[in-house]
């Protein structure tokens, strides 16, 4: 039997993961790690896990994320984004495993009005889409079985996420502002996790970088409003720009990423944006 190794467990995807997990244990051996089990910035601490488990799939859904807090924690996110990665992508090439790492839109810098396709120039604008692409070029770098799959916008049931920030302001407020100006792709968790074992089940791995996200493109004020629509609430939603919302990180304005790389080697179809959202408000309104 074949072992998955998940790093970074308790998070949205790992989460996600889990849940789905249960379906696949015919063929598969879950392993789920947590920093406190598995601390991907001790190199040595890996190398002895992977000489315990010798896993055979390893997915990368630990990450640190909070895009406003790295401009002034930069050490550590490059810690997690950057080193570890660069470590965990060494042990999976010692042991011949694949490695299937979670990316990000924000490894560009939004200053087009096209779709990003995978080989575009990227250009991160704040620390964190920094530190994930310097941890994207480690993981390509130290080991040949790689899988990048950068994605955007995630949300879920689990954790805390801008679905669950909005549901929770509703209950709060009777008016809210949104930025309007910024567009990119929401994508559930729940589809993230389904589109990573639909590879790890595809015989023929192709490897590299891929975009996975949900579709088409939306704001972040259309967004909301779909939520807001979907959980019946009354909330007046006011569209700001990126200016009257100022935050300690830049967002790129407009980080949409072309889906066709994995729908063409991978046979994995992206699913509109509103009916998985639609499917996410439901399972948090009961």
């Amino acid at each position: 039997m074949k072992k998955i190794l998940v790093v970074g467990s308790n998070g949205q995807l790992g989460n996600c993961i889990r849940k789905i997990a249960p379906d696949f244990e015919t063929h598969y051996e879950f392993i789920f790690t947590d920093s406190q089990s598995l601390d991907i910035t001790d190199e040595d601490q890996i190398n002895d896990f992977f000489y315990d488990q010798k896993p055979d799939f390893c997915i990368n859904a630990s990450a640190y994320t909070a895009v406003d807090l790295a401009e002034k924690e930069k050490e550590k996110a490059f810690a997690v984004n950057t080193d570890g990665v660069g470590n965990l992508a060494k042990a999976c090439a010692d042991y011949k495993t694949v490695f299937i790492h979670v990316s990000t839109d924000y490894v560009f810098d939004g200053e087009t009005n096209l779709d990003y396709s995978e080989d575009d120039f990227t250009n991160p604008i704040g620390v964190y889409g920094e530190s994930k692409l310097k941890g994207e070029e480690l993981a390509l770098e130290n080991n040949p079985k790689t899988i990048i799959l950068r994605t955007s916008w995630l949300y879920s049931e689990f954790n805390k996420n801008f679905v669950k920030t909005m549901l929770n302001l509703f209950s709060q407020k009777d008016e809210l502002g949104i930025v309007a100006d910024q567009f990119g792709q929401p994508t559930n968790a729940n589809d993230l996790a389904e589109a990573i074992m639909s590879i790890i089940e595809n015989p023929n791995k192709t490897f590299g970088v891929f975009h996975f996200s949900n579709y088409p493109e939306t704001t972040w004020f259309e967004f909301a409003k779909k939520i807001a629509e979907f959980s019946k609430s009354s909330v007046k939603l006011n569209a700001l720009t990126t200016e009257q919302y100022p935050t300690p990180a830049k967002r790129p304005k407009r980080s949409t990423m072309c889906l066709d790389k994995i729908e063409k080697i991978y046979k994995i179809e992206p699913k509109h944006w509103e009916n998985s959202l639609e499917d996410c408000v439901n399972i948090l309104s009961n």
